[in-house]
């Protein structure tokens, strides 16, 4: 199909999001910020930022990562503060239309989907929500195998196990699922959950439950340099999604910040993308991932340059060069040691922060918790926080692994259809079983500190007994 950017015709395929097809396109500048008129481009492309915001059919805000094409679109640069055209009709708001069920949940990623399965095979009617227009969250841009068990997938890719839990999903006739639909509040309406939701920019909805999941994910991190607003400066996961999910190549030199596995994995996918990766660059005083990816990505040729950060970015209307230097004992840049990139890509893979929005509106008690990356709804071993009625899983509980989630979705999806008072006590065992199972992946060296945070997070509730649960 054809969409049209500032009155030029763009080639577009059906399925695919404004931000995939403009990239493809080779269009990187998608605004102008309001005050200083600093292009803006795409950064985290999960609708979490307003890096990517544009006007599409006169109307101002669309975020463009999350927008799907529609033909003879209208595409425009958005400058500033825009104003809505006075010839726009607005949404209906009255008489939105009403969804009830047991258990709502929202966020379609691996906790959310795992929730959903689980709250509906304990025997509740469940709602699930997501405002991306495809389900699998994160899983859907991970193309490295999982490691674990079997039975959580280990071996399997992570396009390929968001494949796998979507046709779950569907396979539940008490499972309904909206996608395009963005959660926006919170409330409690006499003994349930009210759940205000906008579906494609332009319809109300309204979704109630006896009680609800969180799967909100996470987003990710910035770390101040200068000009690190320039458009081809991305988070990690934007990259994975601009390669993995759409097959656009998202440039041709890159200079990746940190040394994690995200950041190890994402060089060894460019390298395979056709895109040369000129250096990896690390605070730290050594490499953070598995040695295995590290390994790898060395092997190809790939400098890890540890203890070393990245000055500033440079560039008239997007990134041309990146700065890098030595840091000291003390973290400070080491005048002499600046060294340049020639990119036009700087991927910051510097972790993710929960998205804890949604839980602090409704609430939930929030704790900052280091080892968890960030804010985090205080709750108990279930997954409860401390609003009865409203679970959290997944990455908005604190950041992990994808298996994780799984496991903490499981918890939370059956632990809301019991207090839902639609499943029967037996599915406590599967309960007790999903924990030994996240106990026993958090054993090793890298889940010490992960299991520090959690008991922060969980500080001053108790674990409910069989018997408390049954009464």
């Amino acid at each position: 199909m054809t969409i049209y950017f500032e009155g030029q015709p763009i080639e577009a395929y059906e399925g695919e999001t404004i931000a995939m097809a403009l990239h493809a396109a080779g269009i990187r500048v998608l605004s102008y910020s309001g005050e200083k008129h600093r292009p803006r481009g795409l950064f985290c492309a999960i609708g979490k930022c307003s890096s990517c915001l544009v006007k599409v059919n006169g109307i101002p805000n669309v975020r463009s990562c999350i927008t799907l094409v529609e033909d003879g679109m209208r595409v425009e640069m958005q400058r500033g503060k825009e104003e809505l055209p006075k010839t726009a009709k607005p949404p209906a708001w009255k008489d939105a239309p009403h969804y009830t069920a047991d258990v709502v949940v929202i966020g379609g990623g691996p906790a959310g989907l795992m929730a959903a399965i689980n709250a509906a095979d304990a025997g509740a009617r469940v709602i699930l929500i997501d405002e991306q227009p495809m389900l699998g969250g994160q899983l859907v841009k991970q193309t490295h195998k999982f490691f674990g068990k079997r039975e959580q997938f280990a071996g399997v890719r992570g396009v390929e196990i968001a494949k796998i839990l979507e046709e779950e999903v569907k396979k539940r006739e008490n499972i309904k699922v909206f996608l395009e639909t963005s959660a926006v509040g919170i409330f409690q309406e006499g003994d349930e959950k009210l759940v205000t939701a906008v579906r494609k920019n332009t319809e109300l909805l309204e979704f109630t439950g006896k009680s609800l999941v969180v799967a909100t994910g996470a987003m990710e991190k910035m770390i101040p340099f200068e000009n690190n607003d320039l458009p081809g400066i991305y988070g990690a996961g934007a990259i994975q999604t601009l390669m993995n999910t759409y097959g656009v190549k998202p440039g041709n030199r890159v200079l990746i910040v940190g040394a994690g596995n995200v950041g190890l994995i994402l060089a060894y996918q460019l390298i395979q993308a056709g895109v040369e990766v000129e250096a990896i660059v690390e605070a730290m005083p050594k490499v953070g991932g598995y040695f295995v990816h590290a390994a790898k990505v060395r092997r190809l040729g790939v400098p890890i340059l540890t203890r070393h950060t990245i000055l500033r970015a440079e560039g008239k209307e997007k990134v041309e060069r990146a700065i890098v230097a030595q840091l000291d004992d003390k973290w400070r840049p080491i005048p002499g040691t600046e060294k340049t990139f020639d990119v036009d890509i700087i991927a910051l893979a510097v972790g993710l922060r929960p998205s804890i929005e949604l839980l602090h509106q409704a609430g939930c008690q929030i704790r900052y918790v280091r080892e968890l990356s960030g804010h985090v709804a205080v709750r108990d071993d279930r997954m409860e926080t401390t609003v009865q009625g409203i679970f959290v899983a997944g990455d908005s509980a604190g950041i992990e692994e994808a298996t994780t989630a799984m496991l903490e979705g499981k918890i939370a999806g059956i632990a809301a259809a019991l207090k839902a008072g639609v499943a029967s006590p037996e599915w406590l065992n599967e309960i007790r079983k999903a924990q030994r199972d996240l106990d026993e992946f958090r054993s090793g060296p890298f889940g010490k500190h992960i299991l520090e945070g959690i008991k922060k997070a969980i500080a001053g509730f108790e674990a409910k007994t069989s018997s408390e649960v049954r009464e």
